[in-house]
């Protein structure tokens, strides 16, 4: 049985089994222990062995990857197309985002009561949200993309240094004479390769880890909380969908020259490891893989732009942001007129390069837009109870674009794509 299947079938069954749980038995002491001390554990720790390979992954792949670019000016020419898709694809899901939100208004027909309970429910889950939002984005980010000390940003997750620092040796190496690059370059696609067997290793208990985070989220909310919040989370994820299945169709089609279908047949595995883990950081290891095997994407190409995507590419985020402070705007009887829209799409494109890759990354963030157009912060509340779900659903989208972009760069490089026969199903 193909990989992707044996995870489809952990999620179905995770869900069907935490929501008979929470019918027959409630959210009460017993369901409490299971999740607690059970299947949260356990899906964390799978989790957790996903993001462990990450930083060592970025190091190697994207340093390697420099490398053998060997002209700088070309990395230059692969950056500025980068930045340009990640830049276009954010900036269009936002603008999506807020124009399906306008059109059905879902917030306005939220019941007073249900609005009060949830603000009661999650109230401690905002208030340490917004402690996190008030110094999730400053001037200490751009600091951080420079490391004094690579070792400590790795250990550290600075993502944004680690990428810097593996760039910066990449394009070192390339600089230097091909006999005195090729010792540690040897040493990084080793290193490289070592950590793509770990993933394998890690991905043979997907479907038990996917089985246990899915059933700890559906045990303990249940359907309850997805029935008062069924209009936000229709539209939302009826917003992601269309942006997944049309427009990266349009832009597969129109700017990538590359058939849609056939795209979105090889990716499935990614899609499926995204909605699971929630997890930018800890699909990349599946995303490097399947867009190199399946794809056929250049390595030299996949190298620098799929973990860069990982750290900078939000597209799903930034859609989730815009929406959802419209929608928190539309509960609290907030107008806000096109100038202050404007400000929300560009905040959510900034704020979503800042954004963790991580579950949850974006609600810190989402505080500070929310602050800064006048709707009150602590109204993250309401939406905390759903957002596991719809953080499982943006993230399909993240690592998507990525994958997209990718193969936008391999297109306008004017380079083929050479799936490997032997990884083909």
């Amino acid at each position: 049985m193909k990989l992707h299947t044996r995870i489809l079938i952990g999620l179905v069954a995770g869900a069907t089994a935490g929501v008979a749980t929470n019918l027959l038995i409630g959210t009460g002491p017993m369901t409490h222990k299971v999740v607690s001390f059970v299947t949260e554990p356990i899906g964390k720790l799978w989790l957790a062995a996903l993001i462990m390979v990450v930083i060592p992954l970025i190091l190697s792949t994207l340093s390697v990857g420099v490398a053998s670019l060997g002209d700088l000016k070309r990395l230059g020419r692969i950056g500025l197309v980068t930045a340009g898709c990640f830049l276009g694809l954010t900036a269009l899901s936002t603008s999506l985002g807020l124009t399906v939100m306008n059109t059905i208004a879902p917030g306005r027909s939220l019941p007073e009561e249900v609005k009060t309970e949830l603000m009661a429910t999650y109230k401690g889950q905002a208030d340490e949200a917004m402690g996190l939002g008030s110094r999730a984005f400053n001037i200490d980010l751009l600091y951080s993309v420079i490391p004094r000390n690579p070792v400590q940003a790795a250990a550290s997750g600075n993502m944004l240094g680690v990428i810097f620092f593996a760039v910066m040796l990449g394009a070192a190496m390339a600089l230097l004479p091909a006999e005195k690059a090729a010792p540690l370059q040897r040493v990084l696609a080793s290193l490289g390769h070592v950590t793509v067997a770990i993933i394998e290793l890690v991905m043979r208990v997907a479907p038990v880890g996917v089985f246990c985070l899915i059933f700890s989220v559906t045990a303990r909310f249940g359907l309850h909380l997805l029935v008062s919040l069924s209009a936000f989370v229709v539209t939302v994820v009826g917003s992601l969908a269309f942006f997944q299945f049309v427009g990266y169709t349009l832009v597969l089609w129109l700017v990538a020259r590359h058939p849609p279908l056939d795209f979105f047949r090889k990716a499935r595995l990614v899609m499926i490891t995204a909605f699971t883990t929630s997890s930018s950081n800890a699909t990349l290891p599946t995303t490097m893989r399947v867009a190199e095997q399946k794809v056929g994407i250049p390595r030299e190409i996949s190298a620098f732009v799929l973990p860069l995507g990982a750290t900078m590419n939000m597209n799903g985020t930034a859609l989730f942001e815009g929406a959802t402070v419209l929608f928190l705007a539309q509960v609290f009887g907030v107008n806000l007129g096109l100038g202050q829209q404007a400000v929300v799409v560009l905040m959510s494109v900034v704020t979503a390069i800042g954004v963790a890759g991580i579950p949850g990354g974006s609600i810190p963030l989402l505080m500070m837009v929310l602050a800064m157009v006048g709707v009150p912060a602590e109204g993250i509340a309401i939406v905390l109870g759903v957002d596991r779900l719809l953080d499982m659903c943006r993230t399909v989208l993240n690592v998507t674009g990525d994958l997209v972009t990718a193969t936008i760069v391999t297109r306008a490089e004017r380079m083929t794509l050479q799936p490997d026969p032997l990884a083909q199903e």
